[in-house]
């Protein structure tokens, strides 16, 4: 089976967040093998790109290393890039829609001289959830002070895959960041909640050198992702968080960037565009760039 090594929200090679992209797999692969693979793979997401089964040009299987995902960011973007370097979608393409676990995902797609420059994909409106209410017992859990948090909500939030989002004072105290899983989990039961990923984010522009809106990490231990570099399916909800909660205008919401992954070594700019009407939110659209940097045969 081929399959091509990709990094996504870069177009740098080693930076932005690694994929494994399977575009031809038999199609007949059962879900057991693909969840191995993944395993093996080790990547925070790989993908299988397998025939339609309804709405979309493809369907597409997203799995980690320890379970399978309805939705996520990073694979649809650099599934795309891959899908473009080998001729499924023809150049020139105006959309692409895949076949998810949420349902039909349409992608944009902007071309260059060299084949895909960018591609957008479109995410589900958001719901939002539950709220951390008890604000200096998380910030314990996370290794933090309550003076480190914004006095805004913290809050989850979904646009087809569910995050905690939490809003920081200073990039300084991001990258403190530090988990307690048992201390976390204590929090989330007393609050009534699922364990989720956290996705920590703030606004401060303290040594910032480029045009990011927010630098950001996304910590997830309870699901084996100490962290993620790149998290797509996270932006979606990030962005309308920040139009909620008047961190941007409506007019910035339209063009803003999360700088993520700089913590590991790896950065990576995710493209954020939420519209809106009248205080509601109307399209999220999560978008960036690809490079290939590797591909190979895995022998089963």
């Amino acid at each position: 089976m081929r399959y091509f090594i990709y990094d996504v929200f870069t177009d740098t090679p080693f930076e932005g967040n690694q994929l494994a992209v399977y575009p031809d797999p038999p199609r007949d692969i059962p879900v057991p093998r693909m969840q191995r693979i993944a395993a093996e793979m080790n990547f925070s997401e790989t993908t299988f790109v397998l025939p339609p089964e309804g709405r979309g040009d493809v369907r597409m299987r997203i799995f980690t290393p320890g379970n399978e995902l309805p939705l996520a960011g990073h694979p649809t973007i650099g599934t795309t890039f891959a899908l473009a370097d080998v001729g499924v979608i023809a150049r020139g393409r105006d959309e692409f829609v895949f076949e998810l676990g949420v349902g039909p995902i349409p992608v944009s797609l902007q071309w260059g001289e060299n084949g895909l420059s960018f591609a957008w994909m479109t995410q589900l409106l958001p719901s939002f959830g539950a709220r951390i209410e008890d604000r200096t017992a998380f910030a314990g859990a996370v290794g933090l002070q309550a003076a480190d948090l914004v006095d805004l909500p913290i809050e989850a939030i979904s646009c087809g895959v569910e995050f905690l989002f939490v809003p920081v004072a200073s990039r300084a105290a991001v990258d403190r960041v530090a988990i307690d899983r048992r201390a976390l989990g204590r929090v989330y039961e007393r609050t009534g909640c699922a364990e989720l990923a956290v996705f920590f984010f703030t606004a401060d522009r303290t040594g910032a050198a480029g045009d990011e809106t927010v630098y950001s990490r996304m910590l997830a231990p309870m699901f084996g992702i100490s962290e993620d570099p790149a998290t797509g399916g996270a932006s979606g909800p990030l962005g309308c968080y920040l139009l909620r909660y008047g961190m941007v205008t409506p007019e910035q919401a339209l063009s803003m960037v999360s700088l993520q992954g700089v913590a590991m070594k790896r950065p990576s700019r995710i493209h954020i565009s939420i519209e809106s009407r009248d205080g509601a939110i109307t399209r999220v659209r999560v978008g960036g760039k690809a490079v290939r940097v590797a591909e190979a045969t895995l022998l089963v």
